[in-house]
């Protein structure tokens, strides 16, 4: 069985703020310690709320979506569930729909009541075998623009035929700014990032996140990496690799993969580390 919350809720709710009495960190700490895996949907989605409206937390598009109220927040049961990926091949095919023409950024988000993972390699497994059911179950074209490949550097997973930006958060991750009290993940659609190019405001904002991720983490992001040296994928679950490191999702042979459907007749760019909620490679992201 699968619980919801959904996105008119966020609309009217407005950013609230994390307690100010400790840093980030304790604050992701106390999160975690309350059992939320047992908790109304709506206290999940608070949960989250209450990291990215931390002060410290660094991503400066994830509080603009959640300041917006563009994100829809989707709760389920167990991210290893028989149904999830029919759900959420429905639900992020109607985001999508829902978004079109709209300004701004926007992101979907699912919460998991469940399994917790021990370390960073459980969640990896876990996220990547959901994405590799998720793609079984999805009978559209590879969303043009982007790659199929999942180790060519213009890869970008497609859903329902949109391309998206996957930020993978967890209680165990390494890094702060990817330490959600649950198992999460944040849908980005690449479009928005063409988008924030565009409008020349894309290296100003990737220079502030990554000031204030080193900030709070004391060093910088280790996968950070220039557009074009690697897949995105090695930045969905926030697990450190090396560059040589191969994602574990097959990709059907027979879908379309388009590559070359970028601005001005270039290949599309990588998002560089994320998006509105979960700011990767160049740090738009959860780092």
């Amino acid at each position: 069985m699968s619980t919801e919350t959904r996105p008119e809720s966020l609309k009217s709710a407005g950013t609230q703020p994390a307690p100010d009495d400790g840093d980030l960190e304790r604050t992701l700490e106390l999160l975690a310690q309350s059992d939320l895996a047992d908790a109304p949907a709506s206290q999940i989605v608070e949960a989250v709320r209450s990291m990215v409206g931390h002060v410290d937390f660094p991503c400066l598009g994830a509080k603009s979506v959640f300041r917006r109220g563009s994100l829809e927040h989707v709760v389920l049961d167990d991210m290893t569930g028989a149904e999830v990926p029919d759900v959420l091949l429905e639900r992020l095919t109607a985001f999508a729909r829902g978004i079109e023409g709209e300004d701004g950024f926007h992101s979907f988000i699912v919460s998991f009541r469940g399994p917790v993972p021990a370390d960073e390699a459980s969640f990896e497994a876990a996220l990547f075998a959901l994405l590799q059911r998720l793609h079984d179950a999805d009978d559209e074209a590879w969303a043009p623009g982007v790659g199929s490949d999942p180790n060519d550097p213009h890869f970008a997973f497609s859903v329902g035929g949109t391309a998206y930006f996957i930020v993978g958060l967890h209680p165990a991750a390494s890094r702060v700014a990817r330490r959600a009290p649950l198992p999460t993940l944040v849908f980005n659609p690449h479009e928005q990032f063409e988008l924030l190019r565009e409008e020349g405001r894309f290296d100003g904002m990737r220079s502030a996140i990554r000031r204030r991720d080193e900030e709070l983490q004391g060093s910088l992001n280790p996968m950070v990496a220039d557009h074009g040296e690697t897949t995105e994928a090695l930045q969905y679950s926030g697990r450190a690799h090396g560059f040589d490191w191969e994602p574990p999702l097959e990709v059907r042979e027979e879908v379309n993969s388009l590559v070359d459907g970028g601005v001005d007749g270039e290949a599309h760019h990588q998002p560089d580390g994320g998006g509105p909620l979960g700011c990767p490679r160049h740090d738009l992201k959860v780092t």
